[in-house]
């Protein structure tokens, strides 16, 4: 894209995230699993729930519905991505992923405790919606944002997206909070949520469906079968990237902290709703708490990489994410669940948004089409989703307890942070490297 920079555009790019956004608040982080918790209860059996005739803990079976749910894009995204830039209509592909959300949510409306089955697998529907649309989303970033704008880009992006789902989050808790009003139960208000929802999200997502280009294809002359060529750009995208240093160095990091960032971000309310018994007020309270400090995270580790550079910034972003982990492994009350949730908001919106700016600047600045060259990122993201939530669900089965499982994240923290460590190193030496055959 020619015409980089541009306010129209980047604008309607942030507006995707305020569509998908409120997906991400309501669905995964506040209303959706105080519901689920309250409809799936039963101490007297130890919370487990039969799915499809298995038994399955209550909580550890919605994580497992994520994590498959992220293993189905981990295998579906690199091919679409590939196909994407080999047809140059990746737009075409954020709006199918997109509908497939929206409608699922819309679907949770008739979630109910009788039909366990239907709700899990719309749930899961829903993720495979929001992480499809959102790596052709990313791929947008370099085609938008020339290379010294992309980390400010980036932030307004989350900026518009922690806004937009926190707008709908206060409508969704004026119908949870007083039913009454409008005739409800608190039942129904939540599922009406889920609606809004789906709604809001294909509403707003209109809005770049209309301005962002439909993408560039990488081939000139469309010589195989789609699936052929698809696999074709894969397979170069891949050659190209094992030839980048920084690149190659920067995505384990990026997978073992992410793994505990993501996992973190999706179990946090049902870890208030269960190990501190808090009411779906209080977890929306918090939730919002953490959206709303995230705006200020989101801006502030932008203009911290900016003085320190990005990878000194996200090693002492996940130094904090280390004592966040054992903070909540001694969390017993709601004031310190407050507490953790301000600090846990400011390092959340800067991780992620200077993640997805590091690895846009990591890229060539001059490629047609990025779908494939973030699918790699997306992917990524994604195991690490699926192996930070196994492995808490995991734990929580066989210790019963979530804190144990939010203790053992430290350990994917601390690898991700040796690797950001080799990876400063390597950038001095590629860095002095360039100074040296410049002069």
């Amino acid at each position: 894209m020619e015409n980089k920079n541009n306010p129209k555009t980047i604008k309607a790019w942030a507006m995707f995230d305020w569509a998908n956004s409120a997906y991400n608040l309501v669905i995964t982080s506040t209303i959706f699993p105080a519901y689920y918790v309250a409809i799936t209860a039963n101490p007297k059996n130890g919370d487990h729930v039969s799915f499809f005739g298995h038994s399955f803990i209550n909580t550890a079976l919605s994580n497992y519905a994520l994590a498959a749910a992220y293993l189905v894009m981990v295998l579906l995204l690199p091919i679409l991505s590939s196909i994407a830039d080999y047809r140059g209509n990746k737009k075409i592909f954020m709006q199918f992923f997109t509908w497939i959300g929206a409608l699922s949510c819309c679907c949770l409306f008739f979630f109910k405790a009788e039909s366990l089955e239907f709700g899990i697998i719309c749930f899961a529907l829903a993720a495979i919606g929001y992480s499809g649309g959102f790596v052709f989303y990313n791929s947008y970033l370099p085609e938008i944002a020339t290379l010294d704008m992309q980390d400010k880009v980036s932030a307004k992006g989350f900026t518009y997206g922690y806004i937009g789902s926190v707008l709908l989050q206060l409508i969704c808790l004026v119908f949870v909070l007083k039913p009454d009003l409008f005739g409800l139960n608190g039942g129904s208000a939540a599922r009406l949520s889920f609606l809004l929802v789906g709604l809001w999200w294909i509403g707003f997502a209109y809005i770049p469906f209309s301005i962002l280009p439909k993408g560039s294809p990488n081939a000139q002359v469309h010589n195989h079968h789609i699936i052929k060529g698809g696999f074709i750009e894969l397979a170069k995208v891949w050659a190209k990237v094992k030839s980048m240093p920084l690149l190659k160095r920067f995505l384990p990091a990026f997978f073992f902290y992410s793994m505990g960032v993501q996992t973190i971000m999706l179990v946090a309310a049902g870890f208030g709703a269960k190990e501190l018994k808090m009411p779906t007020s209080g977890l929306i309270e918090i939730i919002l708490i953490i959206q709303l400090v995230a705006i200020g995270g989101a801006t502030i580790m932008s203009r911290l990489s900016g003085v320190y550079g990005n990878i000194k910034v996200l090693a002492g972003v996940v130094v904090i994410w280390i004592g966040a982990c054992i903070a909540a492994y001694f969390t017993t009350n709601i004031p310190q669940f407050f507490a953790l949730a301000i600090v846990v908001g400011l390092i959340m919106g800067g991780i992620q948004s200077l993640s997805r700016s590091t690895y846009s600047k990591y890229l060539p600045q001059d490629i047609p089409d990025t779908a494939s060259y973030f699918s790699f990122y997306d992917v990524t993201e994604k195991l690490a989703i699926v192996g930070g939530m196994f492995s808490f669900a995991f734990i929580e089965e066989l210790t019963g307890s979530m804190r144990n499982s939010a203790l053992a994240l430290c350990v994917f923290f601390i690898v991700g942070l040796v690797l950001l460590i080799s990876l400063l190193v390597a950038e001095k030496k590629v860095r002095k490297n360039s100074e040296f055959s410049a002069a």
